[in-house]
């Protein structure tokens, strides 16, 4: 790749961090708060946060398998991704490659950024060619984008695939891996130091079952982090949020059970969906919806919206035309939209 100091942002690289109050008493002992203008009542709320959430990200790295200093969190995963364009990319010059169909935060974080947005069509059976990925970017391309599994068409990309990109293209890749505990894939986060150019996404909002909390991770080199540190706001991620995440962690047993509860369903529910007339194509998915090509996505997504059900129509997404995006729910949510489809005409 080349150099991380050529791919950042000149103001970027040479700006002076906005220093929190407890930053400067850090790795020191104290008990009497008087530096940050809060209020001393309502103890622990009163308080500003961890602005590094050293705790959970301790708590977190042996679970991930990576070091610390290697994490990044953020109020959702969508921070990180808005910080990929505000850290690596100058607005009106740079430009990023990605595929399409792929998840809508990374234009409309491109748009915001005024960073060109290039997207490479997916396959008719959702894959891509590195080569053609790659013949996209040109000099002022520095950023990659791959989701994988990807959404909304819920397949994992072949890992030779993606190393072929990450060993070719000398920016930033950053593979979503925002759906990957639902994929016996092996993560990329675990060749964090295989590849500099990597940054990988991941969320607690699948998976862990935790979307109110709004807490995105991102996986990178310790020099990558220390950038996304210097950028982001100083307080982003709240102790409510930080706590839950501990208790979360705690009880780890349970998400392993949410997770085999939605396996099982998934199961159940894309065997039933191929037995409906209305049904014309259900994708193969390693996540935990699954995209589905109907007859008339509209029709039925409106049919769906009268019965108090809803999914998620991708019609006029780029090549998922009829497409609705079913998330597998409950055992009893999922049988009410197999029956609420079987009696549709």
């Amino acid at each position: 790749m080349k150099t991380l100091e050529s791919l950042v942002r000149l103001n970027i690289w040479a700006l002076e961090p906005y220093s929190c109050a407890r930053d400067e008493f850090k790795g020191r002992e104290a008990h009497v708060f008087l530096d940050a203008n809060e209020n001393p009542y309502n103890d622990p709320i009163n308080r500003y946060p961890d602005p590094l959430q050293e705790k959970l990200k301790a708590r977190l790295a042996p679970m991930k398998g990576v070091r610390p200093s290697q994490i990044f969190l953020g109020n959702g995963s969508d921070e990180a991704i808005d910080l990929v364009y505000r850290v690596f990319c100058n607005p009106g010059k740079d430009n990023v490659v990605a595929i399409a169909p792929t998840y809508g935060m990374y234009k409309v974080c491109a748009d915001i950024n005024d960073v060109e947005y290039r997207t490479v069509l997916l396959s008719d059976d959702w894959m891509f060619e590195p080569e053609v990925l790659l013949d996209a970017c040109d000099s002022n391309t520095k950023v990659i984008w791959i989701c994988s599994p990807n959404n909304p068409t819920g397949n994992d990309f072949p890992r030779e695939a993606i190393h072929k990109v990450l060993t070719s293209f000398e920016g930033i890749v950053v593979i979503d891996e925002a759906y990957s505990d639902f994929s016996t894939n092996q993560p990329f986060r675990s060749l964090l130091d295989n590849y500099p150019n990597i940054i990988v996404l991941n969320t607690f909002s699948k998976a862990w079952a935790s979307a109110a909390i709004r807490l995105g991770m991102a996986f990178a080199s310790e020099e990558i982090i220390v950038l996304f540190n210097k950028v982001k706001y100083p307080y982003n991620v709240n102790l409510l949020t930080q706590e839950k995440a501990l208790s979360l962690i705690e009880d780890r047993g349970a998400i392993d059970n949410w997770l085999a509860q939605i396996r099982r369903e998934k199961e159940n529910v894309l065997p039933a969906l191929h037995e409906l007339p209305i049904v014309q194509k259900v994708f193969p998915t390693d996540a935990n919806f699954v995209l589905v090509r109907v007859t008339d996505a509209d029709q039925i997504y409106r049919y769906l919206i009268d019965k108090g059900i809803v999914v998620r129509n991708r019609n006029r997404v780029q090549l998922c035309k009829d497409c609705l995006r079913i998330t597998i729910g409950t055992r009893q949510e999922n049988n009410e939209l197999l029956g609420a489809l079987r009696f549709y005409k």
